[in-house]
């Protein structure tokens, strides 16, 4: 599916929203929700950061670093993808507190997610690397680089292409898991929507503007990340021709 389609999707559906928040029946819930969405975004940019990090990091420490810092990396990469993010949300939460680390909330959500999430992304990036075409590597040997030269010039921006897609997939799976953090007292989109809910009962026009706000939320992950992924595309093709 191209941009245009996104972002046509992304304007239908804010058309949708704005339509709907018209009437008397949706307006009242309007407000609350969108000061959920707030706090679900900036859990959603700051844990994707995060994510990011970790995932490349992880991915560079297990392909060439030294045997500590392989050890390390493949810890923390199958922890993180063999355990449940409910259950890394609630011992971060709930068991630091034991031993004597206080966190709140907010950077609790942000350090459960964003690292679960990189965990995953450490593997999207091995593989974005390691399907870099030996020439490549031969080639800048030959040119007597260093290893971190050959991965900062020459390694690393095709790999980047390659990884764009899958982190895409990947943020928008983030953004959806932050309906979790409403478990440690966050009010977040998914938890604004339950408290409504239980108070009004109104279930169709609540979970209606829900739907569309996540909606909304993802296809600007999905337009932001192709966006970048054609840029990076022309950027690494003008490379090759200069």
């Amino acid at each position: 599916m191209g941009i245009r389609t996104l972002i046509v999707m992304l304007v239908a559906s804010i058309v949708i929203i704005a339509i709907l928040a018209t009437q008397e029946t949706y307006r009242i819930f309007l407000p609350g929700l969108l000061e959920g969405a707030v706090l679900t975004a900036k859990i959603t940019v700051l844990g994707a950061l995060l994510a990011v990090v970790m995932g490349v990091l992880a991915a560079l420490g297990k392909l060439y670093g030294p045997a500590p810092v392989r050890w390390l990396a493949n810890i923390y990469i199958e922890i993180f993808r063999g355990t449940s993010a409910l259950v890394q949300l609630f011992w971060l939460f709930f068991v630091l507190p034991q031993f004597g680390i206080n966190l709140e909330a907010f950077t609790v959500a942000v350090l459960a997610l964003g690292l679960n999430i990189g965990a995953y992304g450490a593997e999207c990036a091995r593989g974005a690397i390691t399907s870099v075409a030996r020439g490549q590597w031969e080639a800048a040997t030959a040119l007597n680089m260093t290893r971190f030269q050959m991965l900062r010039r020459i390694i690393l921006p095709q790999a980047f292409i390659a990884m764009i897609p899958p982190w895409g997939n990947l943020f928008i799976e983030l953004l959806k898991s932050t309906a979790l953090v409403s478990l440690i007292t966050l009010s977040d989109l998914a938890f604004k929507a339950q408290q409504m809910n239980q108070t009004t009962m109104k279930t169709i026009p609540i979970f209606t503007l829900v739907l569309l706000i996540y909606l909304a939320m993802s296809l600007v992950i999905t337009i932001a990340m192709r966006y970048l992924e054609q840029r990076a595309s022309r950027g690494l093709a003008r490379g090759r021709t200069v």
